[in-house]
């Protein structure tokens, strides 16, 4: 809502320009010629005069057919806080126009016809449904509307952000785990352990762990943190480091790294720990959320299940 001054500032301004180009208009037919004249203004520009002539009627009209057309828009949608005579149809029930009433109306139109789509598509599982084109279709829609600026417009993700398009998962990738993903979020936290290791023990860890994958590593640094690894990073990671789905702990032993596996970034991860958050898409997704995740869901399936 505009404060007062505003809403006066607005209205002279628009009722003002109106009625000033109603008055110019009289103001200057007076006075004019009713008929054609070979009568100049006494202007002349480069050999072309100016004929003292009233401007065509037609063109007069014109003028006059705007400004009444004006003042027919502002009854129609208003002013400032004035609101007009249009209507429309938001939650069932018939609202003053304005522009977000209009979006939501549009919206809620649209979601109404796609309704039995959506239905259709949600009554379908999903390692079947990514069979159907139309649905993975719809489904990239909605990744790259909502997804993409994480995960990449390919899926294959960035520091921080997992790649969707391997087999390698933090919270599993079966249907059910993604569509959980996705409509509740995921909050990953792993602590730091600066602290608690050290500057030399720091060092060990990092060794360790990049031997896990068969990164280069010094073994005898390494072979002194497996004790601590096992006491202190096996909750979450196992005593395997293949990591815990429950908990969204990665495997270390294969090459996938979400925050990098060179030493230096190890070291950071292990001295600072990492946060990373995956929001709840249940209520961003608005109307028809469920079957929107179900379709996200598909998409996201379909991309490491060819």
């Amino acid at each position: 809502m505009l404060s007062t001054f505003w809403q006066v500032w607005i209205a002279a301004i628009v009722l003002g320009s109106i009625i000033g180009c109603g008055v110019l208009i009289q103001y200057t037919s007076r006075g004019q010629r009713k008929e054609e004249t070979d009568q100049t203004t006494g202007h002349d520009y480069d050999g072309i005069q100016e004929l003292d002539n009233p401007l065509p009627r037609w063109w007069v009209m014109m003028f006059w057919g705007t400004i009444v057309f004006g003042f027919g828009y502002l009854g129609t949608y208003g002013l400032g806080n004035f609101d007009g005579l249009l209507t429309v149809e938001v939650d069932g029930e018939q609202v003053t126009w304005t522009s977000t009433n209009q979006w939501k109306a549009e919206v809620q139109a649209f979601d109404k016809t796609i309704e039995p789509l959506y239905a259709e598509f949600a009554a379908t599982p999903i390692p079947e449904l990514m069979n159907n084109e139309a649905a993975l279709q719809s489904g990239q829609r909605l990744f790259k509307s909502n997804c993409a600026v994480c995960h990449g417009s390919n899926a294959k993700g960035a520091q921080g952000f997992p790649n969707l398009t391997d087999s390698d998962w933090l919270y599993g990738g079966s249907p059910e785990n993604i569509v959980q993903t996705i409509t509740h979020g995921r909050q990953g936290a792993m602590p730091a352990w600066g602290a608690v290791l050290g500057e030399e023990g720091t060092a060990n860890m990092v060794n360790y762990v990049r031997s896990l994958s068969g990164l280069k590593h010094d073994e005898e640094a390494a072979a002194k943190a497996a004790p601590q690894f096992q006491q202190i990073c096996s909750a979450c990671h196992g005593a395997d480091a293949k990591g815990n789905q429950l908990v969204g702990a990665p495997n270390l032993t294969d090459d996938i790294w979400l925050y990098g596996g060179s030493s230096k970034q190890i070291e950071f991860t292990l001295k600072n720990g990492r946060n990373g958050k995956m929001p709840a898409h249940a209520e961003i997704l608005g109307n028809n959320a469920e079957a929107k995740i179900h379709l996200l869901a598909t998409y996201v399936y379909s991309l490491s299940n060819k």
